[in-house]
Parts: C-alpha cells; structure tokens; sequence
C-alpha cells in the first residue's frame, strides 16, 4: 500500500503550492480486500454468512418433515378394484395443487403448461433482473419490491391450491367448509357456461394488453432499465400468474368454465 502524505513548501513571493511525495512503500492489505471483511452493520457476506442461514433454515424443515412423518402416517387405502372408480381420491400433497387447477383450466393447461411456465419463470430470474445495484446481492424488500413481491404472491396462491384441495375438497371434488361432513355428498354444482369464441378472444387481448402497457406507463423507469425484451418475458410472466386467481374468481363467482373454447384447447 502507498502512503501519501501532503507538504508544505515554506510560502514564496513566487507561488503558494502543495507538492506530493512518496513516503514508503508498507507491505499489506489493500483497501479493496480490507472492504470485503469490514462491511456496514447493516451488510454482510453472502458466503458463509448468508448461505449458513439458509442452510440451518433447510436442516430445521427438514428435521419437522421426519418428524411429522415420523408420526403421520401415509395416506395409503385398500387394493385398487378395476370394477369400482373412487370419487374422493386425491394426489399426493405436493401435486394436489396441479389436481385443484383442474377444477378451472383445461387439463393440458392445468398438467403441462402453467408448471412449465412455473420453472421457465424460476430459471429466467437472473436474466430478467440485470440490475447491478439492486439485482445482486439485495435481498431487502424495500429495495426489491417487486421481484420479492411476485414471488410472495405467487409462493402464497400455489400454497392456497394445495390447502383448498387438502382439506376442502370431498367426494366428486365439491367443495367442503371445515364445519360440513365431507361423507356426504353434495347437489350436482351450479351449470356452468363459457364465453362464445368473440367475447373470449377480446377477453384475453384486452388482459393482455392492459398487463403489458399499463406498468410501463405507470413504472417507466422499470421499462427503460430491462429493456424491452426483458420487459415483455418479465410481464407475460406476470400476467400468466395473475390469470390464476381470476378465473378462479370467474369459476367460483359468476360460473364460467372456460374464458375461451377452441376445437384444439380450452382456457
């Protein structure tokens, strides 16, 4: 490391002036690696500090999840009889959301193509988020509201899927209040109905458009800063995560089935 000290030359009619020189020359450590280990209070080390968290946090669920399994016993039934089709089985715990979206998309959409677009979302994260400042190594809320906002919203609603079709959903998959009995069955549901094909194509273009042009209005910053491609992927995301709680409202509240109806899909 150089030290550099300032000295003063004795004042001359001439000129007034402060000159540099080099003292000595010490052996050590720079500044820039002094800065990696003495950080703000209000920093630290991504590794170990912050991966050590996480990992103590993963051993914590994982010790509840032997335990509870320890004690809860699989939900294992009788023999399969190829002559009798059970109404009330349900997947397992983790896939028994992907079976409560079946209730308000298509099978494929419900299968295939929202868990596709689930991992294509995950995956695209790092790319999406380019930010030198605020898309590495800030996990604060009010410096990322809303990467760390979708992702809340979207770990919440999944969660909701899975504890509706847990623990409300009985026989013929009706829906059940904690208070109903689930051993009996329930009136055949309200009829359903689906937009006709015009009403459903203007649905989804007014939706769609209104997810893509209104944040880049209202945040243009936003808009500037990923760009444009970034802007589109980022927001088509958005809008597809959105989508599953309105046509759940659109199911549950006004009875529509499909949104739009095609010979070749249905959403």
């Amino acid at each position: 490391m150089i030290e550099k000290v300032i000295e003063e030359e004795v004042p001359t009619t001439e000129e007034n002036k402060e000159r540099l020189r080099l003292l000595t020359v010490v052996r050590g450590e720079t500044l820039r690696n002094r800065d990696i280990y003495e950080r703000p209070p209000r920093y630290e080390l991504f590794f170990p500090n912050f991966v050590m968290k996480e990992l103590c946090v993963g051993l914590a669920f994982l010790i509840i999840i032997f335990t509870w399994a320890y004690y809860k016993d699989a939900p294992l039934y009788e023999l399969s009889n190829p002559a009798e089709t059970p109404s009330h089985i349900k997947a397992a715990w983790y896939f028994v959301g992907l079976q409560e979206l079946l209730a308000y998309f298509d099978p494929y959409l419900a299968g295939v193509i929202i868990p596709s677009l689930i991992l294509g979302g995950l995956y695209l994260v790092p790319f999406l988020d380019p930010d030198p400042v605020k898309g590495i190594g800030r996990f604060a809320f009010k410096e990322r509201k809303f990467a760390i906002g979708c992702f809340l919203g979207g770990y919440v609603m999944w969660y909701a899927l899975l504890l509706v079709g847990m623990f409300f959903r009985g026989t013929y998959w009706s829906f059940y209040w904690p208070w109903e009995d689930q051993s009996v069955v329930k009136a055949t549901e309200v009829a359903l109905w689906s937009f006709p094909l015009p009403a459903g194509i203007a649905f989804l273009v007014c939706y769609g458009l209104l997810m893509l042009l209104l944040p880049a209005v209202i945040f243009q910053d936003f808009f500037f800063r990923v760009g444009l491609i970034r802007y589109f992927i980022t927001f088509n995301l958005f809008a597809a995560m959105c989508f599953v709680p309105i046509k759940v409202l659109l199911r549950n509240g006004f009875h529509v089935k499909y949104v739009l109806v095609t010979p070749w899909f249905n959403i």
